[in-house]
């Protein structure tokens, strides 16, 4: 099929039916990501590919490059890593804030070997444990310019024998590099300069193959260390033609990309789709949306590039929302949301604001990234978005003898299947390569997603929770949706989690944890009151409700109900123990993806009272002793 077939009306929800009509082999998609960079650069060799700034406070000084100059530099740095022995089964792990160099070498190490990108933020171990797992011995990270903390990780990591070689990364549009202090054993350089001498003309290696392996994702890191998700390149190009198969962008528009590359998001929708049709990608600086900076300017940073499309989570919008629109905004049309719930106050708070319709959109890891998607004009209320083309979503009812599809409307679990379905779980590796097992979320191809939620009858989908979120008050489930829905229609709430919170009688009762308006005068037991009187059965009303400053979320955004379920066990022990002599304080911890409540005990202080009572409570505790 001729890359025109690639382009089919896709800007309203009736439209799935016809791009479904014609299968997915047959439109011919590129066969890897270097495949996709380099017909981009055949066609549009002088187009500008990348506008990256050095920081927020600089917007007005980016470096540009052409779509010929990106795929030279690809070429450079994968072959310098050919050189240092990254062949295609080899991970390249990569440990650092976006920059321009980044960018590249994330492509490179895909079109060398595996990339593997991680979070600056995990601690240490975390880290190593994932090299590990990676196998990967080469490291691209941040250098002492761009981020030191960064840098003093990847030393640490280096000294202690867990990478061979380490490449540095410098500021975007950064002048003469400083010289980097050597580490015995190790081999330490900066990776542009590293690779200079390198051809940029091909890649001197093998070029990836469909099936072959692209890179490895850590999912989000709320149970003990992150899992490594394995994604191919097939997986990776479908996803990213399903972004670009978006009729309300074109081939002119302008995208703004502000998540961490570490994210799939930002590799995805941000780096591969714009690939397909010759767009331009403004990058921010290595803080991205955690600059505060980008808020102040980011109104006038659409207006000097044009940008006509962004993604972010649902804070970056609630901030935006009250940032005054001090510029011409009229070239942003799409306005992708996603990675956690959208409360309704900062929907319509940030659309009255900007006039500029926010697009929901729903994706995890280990389907690659997106999975469903909204559409400006078409807004389905409740649902984040239909199913994309050629992905299947299905409510299921999941059990030890089998998945038993449930009729559209029902609730149950959400599964996916399809191209984007991603490979399973590093496992170890050997001779033969990486052992991958999805580990109880891949059956026959498809995958759980740990969601509970439904499908309408048009394919749109409707998330109501989490699986492992349910709480269960005595054998009786309750849907955490069910309580956050009652607070979220309170004007003054912008945002609720409901969490299970140890009881001695029931196992566990619901609690809820909400954000209201910065002008708002409402009480916790208010809200309460309010929640009882509107959840459809008693025993889902939240039997206590806390204000706080920000729901917790994971470093990509998506909620951290984990932390709230630790607090809400700080909460009901400290109330148990305030009459036990020599208890100082009590902690509530997330360890492993357990909540541990730890009680420091002063010298002295009754611990065998401080058993009798914690014993009652379903939960898991330990003492200190404290001076």
């Amino acid at each position: 099929m001729s890359h025109s077939g690639w382009w089919p009306a896709y800007d309203h929800p009736d439209d799935l039916a016809a791009i479904e009509s014609i299968p997915l082999t047959e439109r011919g998609l590129p066969a890897s990501n270097y495949e996709l960079l380099t017909r981009a650069a055949e066609l549009w060799p002088e187009r500008t590919a990348l506008i990256t700034l050095p920081e927020a406070a600089r917007w007005r000084e980016p470096v540009r490059r052409t779509y010929a100059t990106l795929l030279a530099d690809v070429h450079r740095t994968a072959n310098l890593l050919h050189e240092l022995g990254v062949r295609r089964g080899d991970a390249v792990a990569l440990l650092a804030p976006n920059c321009d160099e980044l960018i590249t070498a994330v492509q490179a190490a895909q079109l060398a070997g595996i990339a593997a990108p991680i979070n600056p933020g995990l601690s240490v171990d975390h880290i190593r444990e994932l090299l590990r797992r990676s196998g990967a011995r080469v490291l691209i990270a941040a250098g002492p310019e761009l981020d030191a903390n960064a840098w003093v990780t990847a030393r640490e990591l280096a000294g202690a024998g867990a990478v061979d070689i380490v490449l540095a990364l410098r500021p975007t549009g950064a002048a003469e590099a400083v010289a980097l202090p050597p580490l015995e054993g190790v081999r330490v350089a900066h990776l542009t300069a590293a690779a200079a001498g390198c051809d940029e003309s091909c890649f001197t290696g093998t070029v990836p193959a469909a099936d072959d392996l692209a890179a490895l994702f850590h999912t989000g890191g709320t149970t003990g260390t992150p899992k490594l998700a394995a994604h191919t390149h097939a997986n990776e190009v479908a996803n990213a033609w399903m972004m670009a198969a978006n009729s309300v962008l074109d081939d002119d528009s302008t995208i703004f990309a502000g998540l961490p590359l570490f994210h799939v998001n930002a590799l995805v929708v941000t780096v591969l789709a714009p690939l397909f049709r010759g767009q331009s990608v403004v990058w921010a600086g290595p803080l991205g949306y955690r600059d505060p900076v980008v808020y102040a300017e980011f109104w006038k940073i659409v207006e000097h590039y044009r940008i006509a499309a962004m993604s972010a989570v649902p804070t970056v919008y609630s901030v935006l929302a009250h940032c005054p629109v001090d510029a011409d905004i009229s070239s942003l049309r799409a306005c992708m949301v996603g990675a956690s719930m959208l409360p309704a106050a900062v929907r319509s708070g940030f659309e009255s604001h900007t006039g500029v319709a926010l697009v929901e959109g729903y994706g995890l890891t280990e389907a690659t990234c997106a999975s469903a998607r909204g559409f400006v004009g078409a807004s389905r209320p409740g649902a984040v978005g239909q199913r994309m083309p050629y992905q299947r979503i299905t409510a299921m009812r999941v059990a030890d003898d089998g998945w038993t599809e449930l009729p559209p409307g029902e609730t149950g679990a959400l599964v996916i299947s399809g191209p984007t379905v991603f490979a399973g779980y590093v496992t170890g590796r050997d001779e033969s390569g990486y052992r991958l097992d999805g580990l109880g979320a891949l059956r026959d191809g498809r995958l759980d997603t740990g969601d509970l939620g439904r499908i309408d009858d048009d394919g749109f989908v409707y998330l109501t929770g989490r699986v492992k979120d349910l709480i269960i008050r005595g054998g009786h489930n309750i849907d955490p949706a069910l309580i956050e829905d009652a607070l979220l229609a309170h004007p003054a709430v912008t945002g609720a989690a409901a969490v299970a919170c140890p009881d001695i009688h029931s196992g566990e009762i619901p609690v809820a944890y909400v954000t209201v308006a910065a002008d708002a005068q409402v009480r916790a037991d208010e809200l309460r009151v309010w929640a009882a009187q509107r959840v459809a059965e008693p025993a889902a009303a939240p039997k206590a409700v806390t204000v706080v400053d920000a729901l917790p979320v994971t470093a990509v955004g998506k909620p951290y109900k984990l932390a709230l379920r630790a607090d809400a066990a700080r909460r009901v022990a400290g109330d148990a123990l305030s009459g036990v002599a020599g208890v100082a304080h009590v902690d509530g911890l997330v360890e492993d993806g357990a909540v541990i409540v730890v009680v420091s005990v002063k010298q002295g202080g009754d611990r065998e009272a401080v058993g009798e009572v914690l014993d009652r409570y379903p939960l898991t505790w330990r003492t200190e002793e404290v001076s």
